[in-house]
């Protein structure tokens, strides 16, 4: 169904557009109608094929962050074991703002997923989505108070999670729910939660620090979840372009993150906002001349 060509662009899409604001999904279900690609978007190799590469990020992205989650998982521990977070404990609170921002969008894509999966085939409510996401992008730019916090920004990653670890649970579930609005095809996750970090006080380079941590556990549990479906026996012939997709967003996903977390040091999401504006007309207009 995907050929090799296919898997090697379509996985290097989905590894840089998962962790920039711009929607992995928008553009996996765009990309195929624009190079006139005959693939069935709502066939189970495809969506496969997006899980390879959705459990490539994750994995990527969980070696990327492994010094903080070890000492998240420790944090984690110790408030187990001592029933209750100390407030200088900046890793067990850290961990249980994660736990929390994921359970919005586990619960949202667990209930929503067979209607959702019905967007998959349409490039046009793609593109529309596409552009919706870039106003938002652009009113939560323009809406954030510009607090003290962004002039003083942290220059370790210890320094990172102590104030990624201010937020309340609150804020944190916040946060998760706006995520779970990019399981439609167009909004992106990162920009979602991003957005609501933000929103939440957090300057650029924390909010994308907190987004990338947040992706992990969501994105590789969706993944894990399918995970049967892509050793099913159906499955056998199209695992090695599984595979050669998988690799592909992993070395993307990697490169996209140091370039992330380095550009939002001094950058906004306003690029990213004006791509998504102008690419999703762009590409809604092609879509309907293209049938």
């Amino acid at each position: 169904m995907i050929n090799m060509i296919q898997a090697v662009i379509m996985g290097l899409l989905q590894g840089i557009t998962e962790l920039f604001p711009i929607s992995s999904l928008g553009h996996s279900v765009i990309l195929p109608k624009l190079f006139a690609w005959n693939l069935d978007q709502k066939a189970p190799e495809f969506l496969n094929f997006l899980i390879a590469t959705h459990l490539a990020t994750a994995i990527v992205l969980f070696f990327f962050f492994l010094r903080d989650w070890i000492e998240i998982a420790k944090g984690l521990g110790r408030s187990i074991r001592d029933r209750k977070v100390a407030p200088s404990d900046t890793y067990a609170k850290l961990g249980w703002l994660l736990v929390i921002g994921t359970v919005p969008a586990g619960i949202i894509g667990l209930v929503l997923e067979k209607p959702i999966r019905n967007l998959f085939g349409s490039p046009l409510i793609a593109a529309a989505f596409l552009m919706i996401n870039g106003i938002v992008l652009f009113a939560a730019e323009r809406l954030r108070t510009r607090e003290s916090r962004r002039s003083a920004r942290p220059v370790t990653a210890t320094a990172s999670d102590a104030e990624i670890a201010t937020l309340t649970w609150k804020r944190a579930l916040v946060i998760g729910t706006a995520q779970a609005a990019a399981l439609i095809p167009g909004v992106s996750r990162s920009g979602s939660s991003m957005v609501g970090g933000l929103l939440s006080g957090l300057n650029n380079e924390n909010a994308a620090r907190f987004s990338f941590l947040l992706a992990t556990p969501i994105i590789g549990a969706a993944a894990l979840l399918k995970l049967p479906e892509l050793f099913a026996p159906s499955m056998a012939d199209e695992r090695g372009v599984f595979l050669v997709g998988a690799l592909c967003a992993g070395v993307a996903a990697w490169f996209a993150t140091k370039f992330l977390l380095r550009f939002f040091e001094t950058k906004t999401l306003r690029p990213f906002a004006i791509y998504c504006v102008l690419g999703g007309a762009i590409y809604f207009v092609l879509m309907l001349f293209m049938g």
